[in-house]
């Protein structure tokens, strides 16, 4: 358990430095623009996204088991936050987070780091295809620059209230998001170990405000964002309100637990390195409760940050430490500029981060595996679009252990680690 920060400083080098310091701004340039879409498409102020990137990336690297995990918000929550947000408020959201906190140090302390390897892969994969379609879909409105009231959360509503809209879809939005998702596209085809993300939105979001495009910012929206850390402030709670945020609280733990032991076998493979699972759920747990203490939202190992930290040259905790310590001297420093960053341009990153998380390449491989996998990955997939997290992944882990049991003497195929 013990965090990784401590064992890669006996033999700390000055090069290193160099290589953790470019890494940890290049990171914490990438995890702007993305922390506040995630904040923005989770139905909170962008500005808690931010925060969770100081916060719970701070503390994730300080005391997690991974050389390189970068820490924050990510995409995988957007669906059970935007939810919560919706049932019960913000304040809701941050109980919830608090209590997810709670829940993944006890799971660390009891060492269940490594029950990961119990749950089936078909599962992981059906429920991460389903939120990257629930993602996508949520940031259709801004992307094409749609009018209309608070949509619902369902999924079928939402998209027909989309479509009922459609009429009210401006080309100025509508250019602004087609030139920021190809020009990513392209631009880290070219440059790929440079911060293409906010180059990008940054360069679409100018020339918006220099040809005095009509599309919406952060600012024209959300009001101009603040410039200091809220004050650290115990969430309000009591013995009702607990339990009925049980249920979110599990599914937030659950997410947190899975996707940064995932974002760590990543880094592993890429680093030929060996995590510490316990410590990393420790690391988890801790960084939401300090999430939550500052009124953030849920945070994580990101997996694709992660592995844009290693391509810059990261190779210890140090890395993700100057990522958070960037993020807050940028918040300090330089957010009204961040707040003339224009919303569909947001929603095209928020729209290609789906895409990358589906990781479309490998859709042909789960065709061609066994049944049973095959309709175990649509189950939780149509769960997950259609009713809610917890109903697909207690579905979806209970068939899958119920598969796996049936053919107990049947040896498990090789676990494949996600690349998004």
């Amino acid at each position: 358990m013990k965090p990784k920060l401590l064992t890669t400083l006996k033999t700390y080098t000055r090069e290193e430095f160099l290589h953790d310091a470019i890494a940890g701004v290049t990171v914490a340039l990438v995890a702007i623009p993305l922390a506040i879409a995630i904040a923005i498409a989770s139905g909170a102020d962008p500005a808690k996204g931010i925060v969770t990137v100081i916060v719970a990336g701070l503390l994730v690297s300080l005391l997690g088991g991974s050389r390189v995990q970068i820490g924050g918000p990510t995409g995988a929550f957007i669906v059970v936050v935007y939810g919560v947000i919706a049932t019960h408020g913000y304040d809701g959201l941050v109980l919830a987070t608090f209590m997810a906190g709670l829940i993944l140090l006890l799971a660390g302390a009891l060492r269940a780091g490594s029950l990961i390897q119990y749950i089936p892969e078909a599962v992981i994969n059906g429920f991460t295809i389903g939120i990257a379609i629930i993602i996508a879909t949520s940031q259709l409105k801004d992307f094409f620059g749609i009018t209309t009231g608070d949509l619902p959360a369902e999924f079928v509503a939402k998209v027909s209230a989309l479509w009922a809209a459609r009429g009210t879809a401006t080309l100025a939005a509508l250019l602004a998001g087609v030139t920021t998702l190809v020009s990513i596209v392209l631009l880290r085809r070219v440059l790929p170990r440079w911060p293409c993300t906010i180059i990008v939105v940054a360069a679409v979001s100018t020339i918006a405000y220099l040809t005095e495009l009509p599309v919406d910012t952060i600012e024209s929206r959300y009001g101009a964002l603040p410039q200091s850390l809220p004050p650290m402030a115990l969430p309000a709670f009591s013995v009702e309100k607990i339990v009925e945020l049980l249920p979110s609280a599990l599914i937030i733990a659950f997410l947190a637990g899975v996707e940064s032991l995932l974002s760590a076998m990543v880094a592993d493979r890429m680093i030929g390195g060996s995590y510490r699972p316990n410590a990393e759920v420790i690391a988890q747990g801790a960084a939401n409760i300090g999430s939550a203490l500052f009124g953030g939202l849920p945070a994580t190992g990101a997996i694709a940050r992660t592995a844009k930290n290693v391509r810059a040259g990261g190779r210890t905790p140090v890395a993700g430490i100057i990522h958070a310590l960037t993020v807050l001297a940028i918040m300090l420093a330089a957010a009204p500029l961040a707040g003339k960053l224009v919303l569909p341009a947001l929603a095209a990153l928020l729209i290609l981060t789906a895409w990358y998380m589906s990781e479309p390449h490998k859709w042909r491989g789960y065709m061609s595996g066994r049944l049973s996998d095959r309709l175990l990955l649509v189950l939780t997939l149509v769960l997950t679009v259609l009713t809610n997290l917890t109903i697909a992944i207690a579905v979806g882990v209970a068939v899958g252990l119920a598969i796996r049991l049936r053919r107990r003497q049947v040896p498990p195929a090789d676990w494949q680690v996600p690349e998004r």
